[in-house]
């Protein structure tokens, strides 16, 4: 029963797959971030690996380009002692026709283990975790406009580490809301781990109209959203998803919603900056805020190698 409504989990209510942040409980979302603490050292170790998915097969599958999130699971595999395989999408058959599920049948052949997914397609590592066999396990690293827990995630590992505790925070999410996986992942994950107050803060036609009843405020202006914020979580308008005249222009926006030093000031003294990337410089943030004492967001990066080892060795320790 238990799996049928989450098929993230197996039957005893453990984390086998992760697909997204939404509908994960507080423990594990606790259990991952713990476990992300504990790697955070093998950075620093002249030998930067440990044995836990030795002999294990990580085949990333990435459908859309990135470069900071399949280069850090990459990373973090290989310091899992993992055999990586990177396929190549645009030279595989599935720019030749062949379906998802084929491609994926054809891989599990080949003894995967785990699979890393971006797709453009909302949804698709949910219909790949349908198809595996039990012992297969698969991580979304990004899907359509749905979901990017491992962002997510490596964002609350961020605030926690600087902030400590979440139940008296105000975290400010700004920008592109309307198109951003990362900013649904970090309010299903930022709610379930109790955080204060969430706002989403934007220009109207960059806000999803049912943004409220995700238990967010939802703010127009940049000035309300970031007054008295912790934490701030920029983000970048995704022109490539927009259809329609959504802005009067990048200019226009960056008036209005982009972050200097001097709207800073609005916020905390000890405010946090964060970024998921790639950044924008000079229309949702400006360089000086990018590079400043309030920045954490290359901390991010490097936390998000250990939050993504952790998410790993949890699914497979799982299964």
């Amino acid at each position: 029963m238990l799996y049928r409504r989450n098929p993230q989990l197996n039957k005893n209510g453990e984390l086998v797959h992760l697909l997204s942040t939404e509908g994960l409980s507080k423990a594990i979302l606790t259990q991952i971030l713990d476990t992300a603490a504990n790697f955070v050292s093998v950075s620093s170790r002249d030998v930067k690996k440990v044995p836990l998915l030795r002999g294990k097969s990580v085949f990333n599958l990435f459908f859309e380009n990135s470069t900071r999130t399949r280069t850090t699971f990459e990373i973090a595999a290989t310091r899992l002692s993992a055999d990586v395989i990177n396929l190549d999408i645009a030279r595989s058959s599935a720019s030749k026709g062949e379906s998802l599920l084929d491609t994926i049948a054809n891989l599990s052949a080949m003894a995967a283990d785990i699979f890393v997914v971006r797709h453009s397609e909302s949804g698709a590592p949910y219909l790949i975790a349908q198809h595996v066999a039990p012992h297969v396990h698969v991580v979304n690293a990004g899907d359509g406009r749905h979901a990017h827990p491992t962002q997510g995630l490596l964002d609350m590992y961020t605030i926690r580490h600087y902030k400590k505790d979440f139940s008296n925070l105000t975290v400010a999410i700004v920008g592109d809301v309307l198109h951003s996986r990362v900013a649904r992942s970090d309010i299903h994950a930022l709610t379930t781990l109790g955080c204060a107050e969430v706002r989403v803060v934007g220009p109207r036609t960059l806000v999803p109209a049912d943004m409220a009843l995700m238990g967010v405020r939802v703010c127009n202006t940049l000035e309300e959203g970031i007054r008295d914020a912790d934490v701030i979580i920029m983000l970048r308008l995704q022109n490539e998803r927009m259809t329609g005249a959504l802005l009067p222009s990048s200019q226009e926006f960056s008036k209005k919603f982009g972050l200097t030093t001097d709207k800073l000031q609005l916020a905390r003294p000890d405010a946090i900056v964060m970024h998921p990337g790639p950044i924008n410089r000079g229309v949702e943030i400006d360089s000086a805020v990018v590079d400043g004492a309030q920045s954490v967001i290359l901390p991010q990066v490097t936390f998000g190698i250990a939050v993504r080892m952790a998410v790993m060795s949890i699914v497979a320790g799982n299964g």
